[in-house]
């Protein structure tokens, strides 16, 4: 089931061996797994950014205030 979460600080992910790229701040879907966090977002009009996380780094990432979860 989806949820939904405000990027509010700086939240990054690695793309294979690629640099870190950062997801900008504002709404994002959130898919939780086992082991991982799947987010997706508009990264511009049309265009949609999606990416997965570790589990550990997205609690992390909660716990620490970058990410908010968010009423539907």
């Amino acid at each position: 089931m989806s949820q939904f979460a405000m990027i509010t600080g700086e939240v990054t992910y690695r793309p294979g061996e690629g640099a870190l790229i950062e997801i900008p701040r504002g709404r994002v879907e959130v898919e939780l797994a086992p082991d991982s966090a799947t987010l997706s977002w508009e990264a511009a009009e049309g265009v949609v950014g999606l990416t997965a996380i570790p589990l550990t780094q997205f609690e992390d990432y909660v716990r620490d205030g970058k990410i908010t979860m968010t009423p539907q």
